[in-house]
């Protein structure tokens, strides 16, 4: 039996564990007969990790009050929904490459119609992109785009190592960020941008989630981080990065983006279980973040 039946570092603890969570929800979400964004292989990807055994994947054994698993499943499956067909409106206006940062157990490249063409870069530690491709090779199932791993960690020259596994800096990109800047320190965002920014032409979007602090201790409190914590192991408030966050969107737009901030309760329409507003809730501070490289400043 491969060694990569159990996870190594970054993938079963830490923010790796955060990427069998979202993976986890979409697993579930994905059983629903009205689910908004189908995933098939995110069930696998729990199952491989002996660590989330006792992990529901069935939808009939979760309450809708659960914070954990159906809340925060919720959640999930809507970020998933949009930001899936943000990807595809921008590659259906004509760009052709696609980059995952942070891509974790993403499978876009296998799961979304892609238009031909198209390539999907998947940038990650080498770990984390082991982990998924040992699970992806046992199902024998091919991408619908040029998949392209990159194992690099975010901290090193990725775009050195973006550029060697192809990605044209003369071309659009479509950028996606779901669930890293969370997880940065200030002074490491601001640098992916500005390295981002430096190979994107006009014409070229991003989308990224942030998330607004401090938070105060009574939304430190709340169900979804102390389940998260308690019954997972996952505590998410330290994983955060902590202190001001940079305005990321503000430096965009002086960069000559067009930014559009929304929160996630702009778009819970779109799927039944979406969030709508708590009392001391944590999804209040998440913005997503949607931007287009204008031709001029």
């Amino acid at each position: 039996m491969s060694t990569l039946t159990t996870p190594g570092p970054g993938v079963g603890s830490g923010v790796g564990r955060t990427a069998l969570l979202v993976a986890a929800a979409r697993a579930i979400e994905t059983r629903r007969p009205d689910a908004p964004a189908r995933d098939p292989y995110a069930e696998h990807f729990v199952r491989a990790d002996p660590g989330c055994a006792n992990w529901p994947s069935d939808p009939a054994q979760v309450s809708p009050d659960d914070p954990l698993w159906g809340r925060l499943a919720g959640y999930f499956a809507l970020r998933t929904l949009v930001l899936d067909d943000h990807l595809l409106a921008t590659t259906s206006c004509g760009v052709r490459q696609v980059v995952l940062l942070g891509a974790g157990l993403d499978s876009r490249a296998h799961r979304l119609p892609w238009p031909p063409g198209t390539t999907v870069w998947e940038l990650d530690r080498p770990e984390v992109l082991a982990y998924k491709e040992h699970v992806l090779k046992g199902l024998g199932q091919e991408p619908s785009a040029d998949r392209r791993t990159v194992p690099v960690d975010l901290r090193e020259d990725w775009p050195a190592a973006l550029c060697a596994a192809g990605l044209d800096p003369a071309e659009p990109v479509a950028w996606l960020a779901e669930g890293l800047l969370l997880y940065l320190p200030p002074a490491a965002e601001r640098h992916l941008i500005g390295a981002l920014d430096g190979l994107s032409v006009p014409g070229s979007t991003l989308a990224y989630e942030v998330k607004l602090g401090p938070e105060s201790s009574a939304v430190r409190a709340h169900p979804t981080y102390t389940a998260a914590r308690e019954r997972i192991g996952v505590d998410l408030i330290t994983l955060f990065a902590a202190g001001p966050r940079p305005d990321t969107a503000a430096d965009l737009t002086a960069r000559g983006w067009h930014t559009a901030v929304r929160t996630p309760f702009d778009h819970a329409h779109l799927h039944p279980r979406g969030p709508r507003p708590e009392r001391d809730d944590p999804l209040a501070a998440n913005r997503w973040v949607f931007a287009t490289k204008r031709l001029s400043p």
